[in-house]
């Protein structure tokens, strides 16, 4: 059996997290933020010494493929093991069952994170009990992993040993739960106790950041350039993002002409969310109300008293109808219901097109190329942030950072694929997020009275007498 000797000789940023591994108060430790940074040889590291110095433990590497995580993670941890001349006799590999373990009885299992519709609640690790662990790429993984995770570490041999239980994360920047539960409170300093941020980046790694900062340089995309080379984590979102950063950010302080008043409404579930009320004229919003875990019919009364102080018609309000919103609309007789998942509305602003039909030549409005309504007005909502054309009064810097942070969540689900659009469903937003989109959810609905049919709008409703059964999608124009 071989003994490590004390040829461990960690960079100064993987030093500073080798203190946050050994305590007894940190739990969750980020390190990285870029590429290069010496972030997969501290993890394989770490896990080889745990391993050594105390037998029988069990500890996981976990990555959101396992066949990635074979040929990076795996390769990384041969190499940590050829460094400190550990014999190929002292450990072993189990390819058919994914782990890794040492003749002294210590064991690492290998595990596929990646998110699979029939386990969406992880519950596939439910049960496992583990000494500690690492999670490599955290980028790619699902918030509900590692919050699933993080309870099965400091179950096993524990307490026989005195090791307190860890979480090793790994990532390069991303904006989901990493940027929220690590970045931006590192940056407020409002970091929890038991939470840690190393920022390392290749500028930091001795051995090689030669040899990084000319493959870094060379990348072409700017986004991925300023995540991976310079850690920046408010770097432009992908393509998949239907709203321009910076047209984003000017929601704030746009110049937009008071319109006719409206309100949009998104009521709480089953007392878990918060119910936002918005107040509208035009574009601009002017006022947001938020109640907590109230009752639906306090929520209705309450609702009802200010649409008479603020003089807004019940046909220019509009509240969610899923789940509990049904039974305030049923108080407010008169107000709009929306349905995110029913069929996208024919919009009013579309170009008709002139077909055939029995004969004669007709004009019909192609229904748009939508999966639903939600769909159908979160594309338009972009559309109008993107212009310029809505405005939110909004002075409390930490709302305004909420909901920006909800507004780059509009994403296209599938940018490289033809057929219907669909944004990312509201289930994945949380877990990126960790909190409802209620805001989001007032902006989408604000769409509706975009799409809403008008009566003086005489030829649109003579079109859409027509059977529709065929047509072409077309865009917004």
């Amino acid at each position: 059996m071989t003994t490590i000797t004390p040829t461990i000789k960690p960079l100064p940023k993987q030093h500073l997290a080798w203190q946050k591994l050994l305590d007894t108060i940190t739990k969750y430790i980020l390190f990285g933020g870029g590429a290069g940074g010496g972030k997969s040889w501290l993890g394989c590291e770490w896990l080889l010494v745990m391993c050594y110095q105390h037998p029988k433990t069990k500890w996981f590497i976990g990555r959101k493929e396992l066949k990635r995580l074979m040929a990076s993670s795996y390769e990384t941890f041969k190499k940590v093991c050829s460094f400190h001349n550990i014999p190929d006799t002292d450990w072993k590999l189990n390819g058919q069952y994914n782990y890794i373990e040492f003749i002294n009885g210590s064991k690492i299992d290998l595990l596929d994170v990646n998110f699979e519709p029939k386990d969406p609640m992880f519950e596939r690790f439910g049960s496992l009990e583990y000494t500690g662990g690492w999670l490599e790429e955290a980028g790619e993984i699902d918030f509900k992993a590692f919050d699933v995770l993080k309870t099965r570490v400091g179950r096993h041999l524990n307490k026989e040993y005195g090791i307190h239980p860890k979480l090793l994360i790994t990532a390069n920047p991303k904006k989901n739960w990493l940027k929220r539960l690590f970045y931006l409170p590192f940056l407020a300093g409002t970091l929890k106790a038991t939470y840690a941020f190393i920022r390392s980046l290749y500028s930091d790694n001795l051995y090689t950041s030669d040899i990084y900062g000319e493959q870094l340089n060379e990348i072409s995309d700017k986004a991925t350039r300023d995540r991976l080379r310079d850690g920046n984590w408010d770097y432009d979102d992908d393509k998949a993002c239907l709203v321009n950063s910076s047209a984003a950010k000017d929601i704030y302080t746009n110049t937009v002409d008071d319109g006719e008043k409206y309100a949009t409404l998104d009521i709480a579930r089953f007392g878990k969310d918060t119910t936002k009320l918005y107040l509208w004229k035009g574009f601009k919003n002017y006022k947001r109300i938020t109640w907590h875990y109230q009752d639906t019919e306090i929520t209705a009364t309450k609702v009802k008293d200010i649409l008479a102080e603020e003089r807004i018609p019940y046909s220019h309000v509009i509240a969610d109808e899923v789940g509990v919103g049904g039974g305030v609309i049923d108080k407010l007789r008169g107000i709009n219901g929306f349905i995110s998942n029913s069929r996208p509305l024919e919009n009013p602003n579309a170009i008709p097109v002139n077909v055939i039909r029995n004969g004669k030549e007709v004009d019909i409005v192609p229904r748009e190329n939508f999966s639903s309504l939600k769909d159908q007005c979160g594309y338009l909502l972009a559309e109008k942030i993107n212009s310029h054309e809505m405005k939110l009064d909004v002075d409390d810097e930490i709302e305004k950072d909420r909901i920006l942070e909800e507004i780059g969540e509009l994403k296209d689900l599938a940018p490289d694929e033809d057929g219907k659009k669909r944004l990312v469903p509201k289930d994945i937003i949380k877990e990126n997020i960790g909190r409802s989109p209620d805001d989001l959810d007032n902006l989408i609905m604000r769409m509706w009275f975009v799409l809403e049919k008008k009566d003086d709008n005489k030829k649109f409703n003579e079109i859409m007498k027509h059977n529709e059964e065929d047509y072409t999608p077309t865009p917004y124009k």
